[in-house]
């Protein structure tokens, strides 16, 4: 039986086919009904060899590994569902991805709109279901047409959006990068046989803003056929800081300067605070924790009145998030601060902070007293948790007592149990350029901002809301997209229990696709014991502290991770962890480390 065309797939066709030719490779689709002719456009692309497609079930999955895809490459991946609960299990991904300054194409299939508000099977109000969240949105018409030769109106109005949508999730007119969202109706049929011009290049077409038409706000009154196509309301006038220049504003030497690296600040502002002899508050999420200039047990500095207390201006790269002592200063009217656009929300503590488009130290002497100041403050905080080097000399003596004192503490160094902070060392040291590692919003990632010294690695984060969720498929993601073309390297997770249970789900890959070198790190102390460190804990029974903070769990994890098909491991040492972190990979790995409460 000869298959028929319907509008739906050529509609599917016209959209895909024109994000590919955009440069969209990858595409994370979880299956449902109404968006199947999506689903087989896709699978017909990836047959061509023209796109990498990642199959979920679980959308809020989806979203995730899509955002660990841009994490890496700076491209969007778009993701594919069909309508109801679905779209809405895309929303955390969509919020991080906002917050953080990630590219994102949501793809929402949807019910038509004579269907919406009138109690239909699957049904909501899915157009502007991101509004606050995303850089553009479109719920498009209802394809009507079958285009024989790709040339149609309808095609032409499809691969023209799909231009827009490219740009916009790049940040053009914003700079801003982040989620852009296309509802797309369809009307049965859903399937039907492919067209013969998908995956034939067509030339760029005009913006299609100013061709489509605005639907209504009323939920009681069903939307035409039209759409709406607007920018996402994301981050008010009211939040934003102060107009940025648009050239680099060079900075004199004079006041006392930090720079400080927040969440994805990358190598910036390691560049500029060694240009300027300026002492670098670099987060372990940074991508700019290395360099001479860099401070150690910097919390404590910053709380210092001769040095936090003295500062006078601060150049602020990325999202800082991980200690108080960065927003408070960061939050003190007195303090000048200098916020340099980056692919995230802007930043605005003191509501006096004054955003630029990049930073250019003056040329001339710095200020020796005040870097040095803080370079011997920062040696003196420096944390080495390096295992003891053995007694070479004593190991070799002749004299007994000596020879086996030696044996003894060697014995000590390797049966040592771990702690957090020898966890966090132990990754740290293993992770090289051609890995990456990615932090979970676990207690774990506070530790190793404590005490980690300067590596110059590829780090990631969620951080743009450092929520817990979709962890384990963030990393995926960038496992995917940092492997491609057969790169060297292992991706790391480092997380605690909690955060891993949080996003089980991601553990499970469709059997047909290829597993990625990727190795989960759960530090698992039976809850969450991050709670220990909030105020809550001074006044909140025991009782209480454990029943509504700690969320106690006692699951275990071996069985977890063969029911996934993830080799298994359970290390209680220093040199058992090491030993399982720089042995060869070739999937997928989970390593439990039982940490005290």
């Amino acid at each position: 039986m000869t298959a028929t065309r319907v509008p739906a797939t050529d509609a599917a066709a016209a959209l895909l086919g024109r994000l590919v030719d955009r440069g969209i490779e990858h595409i994370v689709l979880s299956p449902g009904s109404r968006s199947q002719a999506l689903a087989i456009v896709a699978a017909d692309l990836e047959a061509r060899g023209k796109i990498r497609l990642h199959v979920r079930i679980d959308e809020r999955v989806a979203g995730f590994t899509a955002l660990g895809i841009g994490r890496e490459t700076g491209m969007p991946a778009a993701v594919i569902c069909t309508s109801g609960t679905a779209a809405a299990n895309l929303l955390p991904a969509a919020l991080e991805a906002h917050h953080a300054g990630i590219p994102l194409l949501l793809l929402t299939a949807d019910r038509p709109p004579e269907l919406r508000g009138v109690g239909a099977n699957q049904t909501t109000r899915q157009p502007g279901m991101f509004s606050p969240s995303v850089r553009l949105e479109a719920d498009l018409p209802v394809p009507e047409d079958i285009d024989e030769d790709g040339t149609g109106e309808q095609t032409a109005m499809l691969r023209t959006i799909a231009d827009d949508a490219v740009v916009a999730t790049l940040g053009a007119g914003t700079r801003q990068a982040g989620p852009v969202h296309l509802n797309l109706p369809y009307r049965d049929p859903l399937a039907g046989a492919l067209p013969d011009w998908l995956g034939m290049p067509v030339p760029p077409a005009p913006s299609a803003i100013d061709a489509l038409d605005t639907i209504s706000d009323d939920p009681a009154e069903p939307e035409p056929s039209g759409a709406l196509y607007q920018g996402g309301g994301g981050i008010g006038e009211a939040d934003q800081p102060a107009e940025p220049d648009h050239d680099p504003l060079v900075l004199p030497r004079g006041p006392r300067t930090i720079v400080v690296a927040g969440a994805d600040a990358g190598p910036a502002a390691a560049d500029l605070a060694h240009a300027g002899g300026w002492p670098l508050v670099a987060e372990i999420v940074s991508g700019a924790r290395y360099g001479r200039q860099l401070v150690h047990g910097y919390r404590a500095l910053l709380a210092d009145p001769e040095l936090g207390g003295r500062i006078e201006r601060v150049i602020v790269f990325g999202h800082p998030t991980l200690s108080r002592e960065v927003t408070a200063v960061l939050a003190r009217p007195e303090v000048e601060v200098l916020a340099v656009r980056g692919p995230g929300e802007p930043l605005n503590l003191n509501g006096a902070t004054t955003a630029v488009d990049g930073v250019i130290a003056a040329i001339g002497d710095f200020d020796r007293d005040w870097f040095g100041a803080w370079m011997r403050a920062s040696r003196a905080a420096a944390v080495d948790l390096s295992p003891a080097a053995p007694d070479t000399d004593a190991l070799a003596s002749t004299v007994p007592s000596e020879r086996l004192g030696a044996i003894a503490a060697e014995l000590g160094v390797i049966r040592a149990p771990l702690d957090r902070a020898t966890l966090v060392d132990a990754v740290w040291r293993a992770t090289w350029p051609h890995d990456r590692l990615l932090f979970a919003s676990s207690r774990l990632v506070r530790v190793a901002d404590q005490v980690l010294g300067g590596k110059k690695v590829p780090v990631h984060a969620n951080r743009g809301l450092a929520g817990i969720d979709g962890t384990i498929a963030t990393g995926t993601g960038i496992a995917l997209a940092s492997q491609a073309a057969g790169a060297p390297g292992v991706t790391r997770i480092l997380l605690g229990d909690l955060a891993f249970l949080h996003d089980v789900g991601a553990l499970l890959l469709p059997v047909g696709e290829s597993a990625p070198r990727l190795q989960l790190i759960v530090g698992n102390d039976g809850g969450g014991t991050i709670f220990d460190g909030l105020e809550v804990a001074g006044v909140a029974s025991a009782e209480a502290m454990e029943r509504v903070l700690y969320t106690p769990q006692a699951v275990e994890l071996e069985p977890l991770a063969a029911a996934y098909d993830w080799d298994y491991v359970r290390v209680g040492t220093r040199s058992a962890l090491d030993q399982a972190l720089t042995a060869p990979l070739g999937g997928r790995q989970l390593i439990e480390v039982v940490l005290d409460r």
